[in-house]
């Protein structure tokens, strides 16, 4: 049995368990209500705003009894994790980067395993660091070499906020170490390109709003979802995407937050909101949004809006999450000593 297969019972399964475990309460509050909470990143709010009524309806086969109501909150990834930790009463998180959902486990507030509770380390899709230039391309960027150069103005969001800004600077960084061979070279290359960023903005959305609308900039590095998602839908014909040589890969792993959900009596059906993320319809919509499905045959079908790409992922490449927030994004950091502005 495949473990897609084995997920899609588990889910009918937590239903079933939400069930038995909320009986009494549904059966002395009839037509309950129900509310729970997904905190996330930025750039996932298109891909929420379409799962949360399609599991809803799910839900609603088998707890008819259940009025389930599920709100959102978007920001950059690691500041939504901390507002969090300091008491957003958040049932789940579903982040863009495991640090920020680390840091919630080492608060107590997230189970220590959380990454082995559900298939492929919690990650139900993933997404890549890519180029969004306007139409015809006239800057003719090709790669992460050309963003040095000293006419080119480049926008993304700021990567001590942002998860999506995160991506954007290890992308680069890992190209440069690709490139070059040493990290003296690496180094002063990245430094070129971000002194052509302009301003970092807390987000990625925001980060993209300045480019599009703003008009500020001659390319958006971000996430290949956030990039189909504007010239594809939000503003097709203007925009157009580019994919470099080389690039990070970016997951976006999801936990349940057990000390929220175990006073709101919400535990069994956030679990349930998480797994069904594995199912094929959940999956199938991944796609349509942009991500790139961890269902490899869903992705298989959806090969043409997914080119192949060279990436790498950060940890296992640059170091671990914790050693990477540490060497390149706290105070003093390798960000902070490139980014002399």
């Amino acid at each position: 049995m495949s473990k897609t297969l084995c997920w899609a019972l588990g889910f009918a399964a937590a239903l079933t368990l939400a069930a038995a475990c909320s009986r009494t309460q549904a059966t002395a509050d009839a037509g309950e209500y129900m509310k729970i909470l997904n905190v996330s990143y930025d750039v996932s709010r298109d891909f929420y705003k379409e799962y949360n009524p399609l599991f809803v309806r799910e839900f609603k086969k088998i707890r008819p009894d259940i009025d389930l109501h599920i709100q959102q909150s978007h920001g950059g990834s690691s500041k939504q994790a901390m507002s969090v930790a300091n008491g957003l009463p958040a049932d789940v998180v579903t982040m863009n980067q495991t640090s920020d959902i680390d840091t919630l486990a080492q608060r107590g507030l997230v189970a220590s395993d959380w990454a082995d509770s559900l298939p492929n380390q919690a990650v139900p899709f993933s997404s890549a660091t890519v180029f969004l230039v306007r139409k015809g391309n006239p800057k003719d960027i090709t790669d992460w070499h050309v963003l040095a150069d000293s006419d080119v103005k480049v926008v993304f969001a700021n990567p001590k906020t942002s998860g999506n800004g995160r991506y954007a600077f290890l992308s680069l960084y890992g190209y440069a170490l690709k490139t070059y061979g040493s990290q003296t070279e690496a180094e002063t290359f990245t430094r070129k390109v971000l002194a052509n960023v302009p301003m970092f903005e807390n987000g990625s959305r925001a980060a993209s709003t300045s480019f599009t609308q703003r008009e500020i900039g001659d390319v958006l590095v971000t996430l290949e979802n956030e990039a189909n998602f504007i010239s594809r839908n939000l503003l097709p014909d203007q925009f157009e995407i580019v994919y470099p040589s080389y690039t990070a890969e970016a997951e976006s792993p999801v936990a349940v937050v057990e000390s929220v959900t175990a006073k709101k009596g919400t535990r069994e059906a956030a679990r349930a909101y998480l797994q069904y993320l594995w199912s094929d319809p959940a999956q199938e919509l991944a796609a349509k949004m942009y991500f790139r499905p961890g269902n490899a045959e869903i992705l298989a079908r959806h090969r043409t809006d997914f080119p192949k790409l060279n990436t790498f992922r950060p940890n296992e490449t640059l170091g671990s999450w914790p050693e990477i927030m540490t060497n390149f994004f706290a105070d003093g950091g390798i960000f902070d000593r490139l980014n002399t502005r």
